[in-house]
């Protein structure tokens, strides 16, 4: 692998987006046929990095070269035509146009008439077939689940033929067959060459596809490592840049507490076959003040679907809801918010965060919407508000004024947690709110919601992530074909007691102690 020449070699990359500097003199070279995994902390330069190889963002300084070229690029079609295809974390398509129409954007096959649309559902329809995805390439790309909607990306990228191939974050919405399937596709790739860059939270994952590792924090090169080579608990230490005992910490302190939060009031939110056709069957599910509900459960298990009824987001078509013991109908997310319910979104793009606006702006959105457009919050209380937050929840860089669009992902996030944490819920819906960010920012999130319900809030957790799901929750609300089929009080449940309810429909009392 070495052996050969490098496809890309960058070397001293420096850019900054004044006062933050997010790279500084890094070096990266990636090899034809290897699987280089770009790992670091939110914040790292991870993603910076990745701009600055597929034109994104200038670079202030140093030298790119691919194939043997000195390259400079002015936008991501010129990276395309250099032979790099990039595929991003959220889903950058176009819901509207099918799924072929999204994968032949801009190279549309052409007959004498005009597009010849039939040679492009053919061709589609092949490219699909390669990745065992069988879905029907006339089909509308916004008719399928996000994790459908990932793979037809990565089967437009794969469709260029690219010398280098890009992924930010693509298994965050698959589900194990789908990555399983992914990852057969990248091995196949690899063996024909192409250099794939691949970038994932899921460390299981990056040791099972990677060939070597670039490490990166505050914007530096930590190293590059061999992965057989870097032991799990070394690269957490070089991402992270200090021995970490966090997680076990909030894991020892959230198990102790198990089965504590009921009491003799009663719950604080009662489902009762609460349901929304084509959804989620009924549901029953009781919710205790400062207890932690865990949804686990796969891909399309019915985990957001829940989340989303109980918040008010989507409105429930059976069942009833009761809150501190009085019966409540959310016909909106503001009604739950009134009861101080409120929701964060698995897809904090789209319904999270304003990108335009600054730091300041996304923290006291959902107050000022509740107070009303006419009843503007006073400067300085929005100033207290995201001084408070900022410091609270350790948001870089501490500058109310910047633009959310240009932080991180386990930033923006920590801001969309303060935006809720504004409004003094009572239960806080969390719906993937660890999802594609580092390790650092995750033990941070993880803390948050422990220190929350020791105070007395009630959260419900959703994670895809088992391992989390149980570090976390003092009960656990088992969901399969979207429908809940067991409730279980953690005492030291572990994922394979999950797992077996899961693949086998066990009752709680025949899941092991």
């Amino acid at each position: 692998m070495s052996e050969s020449a490098p496809v890309v070699e960058m070397t001293g990359i420096s850019i900054a987006f004044p006062p933050v500097q997010a790279l500084e003199s890094v070096d990266f070279r990636l090899y034809p046929g290897e699987v280089c995994s770009l790992l670091g902390e939110n914040g790292a330069g991870k993603s910076t990095l990745i701009k600055a190889l597929t034109g994104v963002y200038p670079i202030d300084s140093g030298r790119i070269v691919v194939a043997g070229h000195d390259v400079s690029f002015d936008g991501p079609a010129q990276a395309q035509a250099a032979g790099i295809s990039t595929v991003y974390q959220e889903v950058n398509l176009l819901p509207n146009l099918t799924v072929a129409e999204n994968i032949m954007l801009g190279r549309e096959r052409r007959s004498w008439s005009g597009i010849d649309w039939r040679a492009m559902r053919r061709h589609a329809g092949e490219l699909l077939r390669d990745l065992n995805l069988d879905i029907d390439p006339g089909s509308l790309l916004g008719s399928h689940s996000l994790a459908v909607q990932q793979l037809v990306s990565i089967a437009r990228a794969i469709d260029v033929r690219a010398k280098v191939l890009v992924l930010d974050e693509p298994t965050s919405s698959l589900d194990a067959g789908e990555v399983e399937e992914l990852f057969r596709v990248i091995r196949s790739l690899k063996e024909s060459g192409v250099a794939i860059l691949f970038v994932s939270h899921f460390l299981d994952q990056v040791y099972e596809i990677s060939d070597r590792l670039t490490v990166l924090r505050n914007g530096r090169l930590v190293g590059n490592y061999r992965t057989d080579e870097l032991l799990r608990i070394e690269l957490v230490h070089k991402m992270i840049g200090k021995e970490i005992a966090v997680l076990d910490q909030i894991e020892r302190r959230t198990q102790s507490a198990a089965g504590e939060a009921e009491d003799e009031a009663g719950p604080l939110v009662r489902a009762i076959g609460l349901g929304r056709r084509g959804s989620i069957e009924p549901v029953d599910l009781d919710v205790y003040e400062g207890e932690v509900v865990g949804l686990a459960g796969l891909l399309g298990s019915g985990r957001t679907e829940l989340g989303r009824i109980l918040a008010g987001v989507d409105t429930a078509d059976s069942g009833e809801l009761r809150v501190n013991g009085r019966q409540r109908r959310f016909r909106s997310p503001r009604k739950a918010l009134r009861e101080r319910i409120a929701y964060s979104s698995e897809n904090r793009r789209a319904e999270g965060i304003v990108a335009d606006l600054s730091v300041r702006d996304n923290i006291v959105l959902a107050l000022q919407s509740d107070r009303g457009w006419f009843r503007r919050i006073p400067r300085r209380r929005q100033d207290e508000l995201a001084a408070s937050y900022i410091e609270a929840l350790n948001i870089r860089p501490a500058d109310p004024d910047a633009l959310i669009r240009n932080l991180s992902g386990g930033n923006q996030q920590k801001v969309l947690l303060a935006r809720w944490l504004a409004t003094a819920p009572r239960l806080l819906v969390l719906d993937e709110p660890t999802r594609g960010i580092d390790v650092g920012a995750k033990a941070e999130i993880q803390r948050l919601v422990a220190d929350l319900a020791a105070n007395g809030m009630s959260v419900i957790f959703i994670s895809a992530e088992l391992e989390e799901v149980l570090r976390l929750s003092h009960r656990v609300a088992i969901l399969r074909d979207r429908r809940k089929i067991a409730d279980l009080v953690n005492h030291d449940l572990g994922v394979s007691d999950v797992l077996a309810v899961i693949a086998d429909g066990n009752t709680p009392e025949e899941v092991p102690a």
